[in-house]
């Protein structure tokens, strides 16, 4: 089976936690209907090196350059204040080229604010650290924003910096990485923390089921 890859954009001042749930579930085979469908790839300007906002060295796999969204299952842009000084333009051009092929992207906390500006979300739900952040840029699209803590619409996938969770579980409906009822109950557990939910997930998970 030829692997799938998702691409990480990785960047200075990136939030090391935004996208750590997703990555991880992507990663680990344990409870996914195809182990091993999915690998991750990091990728950043020019192969450059990147250090996240709390400290961890990044050695990219791949420059930004060296990807195209035909070879590509997804595209995830991490928040990080570089976007909100309006850094990583080149990947806002990526994230365009994505969508305009039919493929997906995920951008959570400033990364929304990112594609706000871009005008990627004036024809999309989508939502962010809130209403007013978005606003503040001046786009068009927020009679589309959601109260939500995450939002699919088509191929595009935005959440609340503060809902790394409700992101990855996005992510990994839009992958088919899990059946529903093991989706559900991952969800149940790492959002609220209840041990019941890792109980739920083996039976979910279970052979026959």
């Amino acid at each position: 089976m030829n692997q799938e890859i998702v691409h990480l954009f990785v960047f200075d001042t990136m939030a090391d936690w935004e996208a750590a749930f997703a990555v991880a579930g992507i990663n680990n085979p344990e409870f996914q209907l195809a182990p091993g469908r999915y690998g991750v790839r990091t990728v950043s300007l020019k192969r450059r090196p990147a250090t996240t906002i709390g400290g961890v060295r990044i050695e990219p796999d791949l420059a930004l350059e060296e990807i195209s969204p035909r070879e590509s299952a997804l595209l995830i842009l991490p928040g990080g204040k570089a976007w909100e000084s309006g850094g990583n333009s080149e990947a806002m051009a990526t994230a365009r080229d994505f969508l305009s092929a039919g493929r997906p992207v995920a951008a959570i906390c400033a990364a929304t604010l990112a594609l706000a500006r871009a005008g990627l979300l004036d024809d999309r739900r989508h939502t962010s650290n809130a209403r007013e952040y978005l606003s503040a840029c001046g786009y068009r699209g927020s009679g589309l924003y959601c109260e939500e803590p995450a939002v699919t619409d088509g191929h595009l996938i935005t959440a609340s910096g503060i809902a790394p969770v409700d992101f990855a579980c996005e992510i990994f409906r839009l992958l088919n990485l899990y059946s529903e009822p093991a989706l559900e109950a991952w969800y149940a557990l790492f959002r609220t923390g209840d041990p019941a939910g890792f109980q739920e997930l083996l039976s979910a998970t279970s052979p026959g089921q």
